[in-house]
């Protein structure tokens, strides 16, 4: 027999309900309105006509130089190859220490294990800042470049910072301890059964914890292949700038942010006769849309993120449940 809400339950309801309406609503709408811009005119987006739909002038309509601007940009899509290269291998090579360092630390048998869990959790209250982690990347830049046998103090001309980003930024304590957690709860006689069966420590590790866990590994997976996709701080700081650094290795984040401030310059009423010159050089007949042009780079970036997610998503309810809750 169905229950009758009393009068307070069904307005919390209610109420409730209106407001994680509004959220979501609050959530979608920049990635629609991008959308929309993104297949607007110039003309639309100086006037301040887009809110949603996609705006020719000043009615409703389509304009696809945006994307054919984007399609036919070169630099676009070496900076798209460049993210697609930090992630993949990013993630990569993040998933793999972080595994190895999760199963070490998940085991009770581990010399000063409760040491090195509590310097792990340590770097999650207190971290080093912005100008310690810098000095870290520099130093590891000039290893590199050494290793190479390059000059240490050109490290940031001289060395693929592709990979220094991918080796330098690997490192979250959060995904660790969601592993390490994972990894406790395999049960120790599927862990006894293998060892009389003459199995080897990573043989455990491959066929008997990483199956099982694969739910949360596919959680953490996502983690950093977001974090990697998105990263742009430390990209930007490590690759430099267009003069100095290495824009041939720019991701798309950095990419667009120096797309932006071209055009911002070049709407700057100081603009002189060489900027404007070298803005008709690069983008031609899409400088008037040059608005629309940035929103077509940010839904293009956003799509592999959409196309990859709904097939993780099963896993990340269980795998944050699994990897998040010790028993």
């Amino acid at each position: 027999m169905k229950r009758r809400m009393e009068t307070s339950e069904l307005i919390f309801k209610i109420v409730a309900y209106v407001l994680l309406i509004i959220f979501a609503l609050l959530c979608v709408y920049p990635f629609f309105y991008a959308l929309g811009a993104s297949f607007s005119d110039g003309a639309a987006l100086d006037s301040g006509n887009v809110v949603l739909l996609p705006m020719v002038g000043n009615s409703i309509g389509f304009s696809i130089k945006a994307y054919e601007w984007a399609f036919t940009n070169t630099e676009f899509w070496v900076a798209y190859a460049n993210t697609l290269f930090m992630t993949f291998f990013g993630t990569i090579w993040s998933l793999f220490y972080s595994i190895l360092g999760a199963y070490a630390l998940s085991k009770k048998r581990l010399m000063g294990r409760r040491g090195w869990n509590f310097f792990l959790v340590f770097t999650m209250w207190f971290t080093a800042g912005v100008v310690a982690t810098y000095n870290n990347y520099v130093v590891t830049g000039q290893a590199f470049a050494t290793i190479a046998g390059q000059d240490p103090g050109s490290w940031q001309t001289t060395i693929d910072g592709k990979w220094l980003i991918v080796i330098a930024m690997g490192m979250n304590a959060t995904n660790i301890i969601l592993l390490r957690n994972s990894f406790e709860g395999v049960p120790a006689e599927i862990e006894e059964a293998a060892r009389i069966d003459g199995a080897t420590e990573m043989q455990i590790l491959t066929k008997v914890y990483i199956p099982m866990s694969k739910a949360t590994i596919a959680t953490v997976a996502l983690f950093f292949g977001i974090s990697r996709w998105n990263g742009y701080f430390w990209a930007m700081r490590v690759l430099g700038t267009e003069a100095s650094g290495q824009p041939y290795s720019w991701p798309v984040q950095v990419y667009l942010r120096n797309f932006l401030e071209t055009y911002t310059n070049i709407i700057n009423p100081t603009i002189d006769e060489y900027d404007q010159a070298l803005w008709d050089r690069q983008y031609g007949d899409y400088g008037y849309a040059a608005e629309a042009c940035a929103y077509a780079i940010v839904v293009c970036s956003v799509i592999p993120i959409l196309v990859i997610y709904p097939f993780i998503q099963k896993y990340f309810a269980k795998g944050v449940n699994m990897g998040g809750v010790k028993e």
